[in-house]
């Protein structure tokens, strides 16, 4: 009986040491197939907060080539997509660009599989695209319910979809319409003082949190930026590269990762819940911002978008989320602190873009969000570093 509790006991050890061994993404990734087996955070509702956390797998799946991966991602789409296509609890007439980003993780599994549900699914989605409702300028609403309203979330929820379609089925004249939705948020919602980018614009000028003149909401929210930098930077990945337009959206870009690095805290490597408000009283640093931030720039690196002077800037604020953010159970599986669970403008009861606003939402423990996030960064900053004489961060 002693000897069975003493190899129970070094079994465990070994399992915690083996899991401790992996990279982090494959760490995080455990968590999230251990924490969330039977249903991704979301319950049984189709949102966007489980095609960030699959998209971070399907990098771990490509990175590993390990089935498991591929499989949780797999059964997490089955629930949802039906043998003819249509997908449980999506609602088209919602016209909500939240609605769109798991359409990246099917296309995915239509090019693997070929599997025609996949593909039938995929359409719904662009078809939403088509009958979305746009700013007189052509800018995608965000949601029907926010008339006229542009958010940077968006650009991520819809964009990189929409890139990777035109792309897949050589859809070229969506490109142009793509590229737009970046530069009007780049001509509207820029604050020419620090190019920053502020949370929301509001074409119509009418909504309580936008400016009268701008039509600006008042805040450079961290996670807003996070979603406008990756949506970026996914995009470039799928545009046409003698497009007329790749070269403005690469500028765009440029500029962008210039900026954010100008507002990283150099004594952690971290960025703030307010980007610009880093030393104001009540202002933290945010996990999903600085995981978001890590991934555009790591990845903009890789894919030589950049100058790879900028990798240091990765390094730090990677080192950081890992010495902040990252806590291990007794079992060994990480959790990721840190995460603002929400954040947005106007609805009921009415969010009005505030400072005070953004600090009284709940910060909390492995959100969707956040974690998908650290798992893309993870992923980019391994695939980075991978065979060269740099050193990925070890918790201190």
């Amino acid at each position: 009986m002693l000897i069975r509790r003493y190899l129970i006991l070094w079994l465990l050890m070994l399992a915690v040491n083996t899991q401790a061994q992996l990279p982090y993404s494959q760490q995080m990734t455990n968590t999230v197939m251990r924490l969330w087996k039977d249903s991704l955070p979301t319950g049984n509702k189709w949102t966007y907060d489980q095609g960030v956390i699959l998209k971070g797998i399907e990098g771990v799946w490509r990175q590993t080539g390990d089935s498991i991966y591929f499989n949780f991602i797999k059964n997490s789409m089955d629930k949802f997509v039906q043998t003819d296509g249509s997908i449980k609890t999506y609602n088209f007439n919602d016209l909500t660009l939240d609605n769109i980003l798991c359409g990246r993780n099917l296309l995915m599994l239509y090019k693997v599989t070929r599997e025609q549900k996949y593909l039938k699914a995929v359409q719904i989605l662009r078809n939403q695209l088509r009958h979305q409702p746009r700013t007189p300028e052509g800018g995608f609403w965000h949601k029907k319910v926010y008339p006229n309203q542009m958010w940077l979330d968006g650009l991520y929820m819809a964009e990189p979809f929409y890139a990777e379609y035109a792309s897949t089925f050589h859809e070229d004249t969506a490109f142009k319409d793509i590229a737009l939705q970046f530069e009007l948020i780049n001509e509207h919602a820029r604050d020419p003082k620090t190019d920053l980018i502020y949370h929301g614009w509001d074409a119509s000028h009418k909504q309580k949190w936008s400016n009268p003149q701008t039509g600006n909401s008042s805040n450079f929210w961290g996670r807003a930026m996070g979603w406008y930098g990756m949506a970026l930077v996914d995009v470039l990945q799928q545009f046409p590269a003698d497009h007329p337009k790749y070269k403005v959206l690469l500028a765009i870009l440029k500029d962008y990762c210039a900026t954010i690095t100008k507002y990283q805290d150099k004594s952690n490597g971290l960025w703030y819940e307010i980007v610009d408000k880093a030393h104001e009283k009540g202002n933290y640093p945010e996990a999903s911002a600085s995981c978001m931030f890590v991934y555009t720039i790591a990845k903009a690196v890789k894919e030589n978008y950049i100058n790879k002077k900028y990798l240091i800037v990765a390094k730090n604020g990677y080192e950081g989320i890992i010495n902040k953010f990252i806590t291990k159970d007794n079992n060994g599986l990480l959790s990721l602190e840190g995460t603002v669970q929400v954040g947005g403008l106007g609805g009921k009861p009415y969010r009005d873009g505030s400072y005070t606003y953004y600090l009284s939402e709940k910060v909390i423990t492995n959100d969707a969000k956040g974690v998908g996030a650290f798992i893309l960064a993870s992923v980019e900053m391994e695939n980075l570093l991978k065979n060269k004489n740099e050193w990925l961060p070890k918790k201190r």
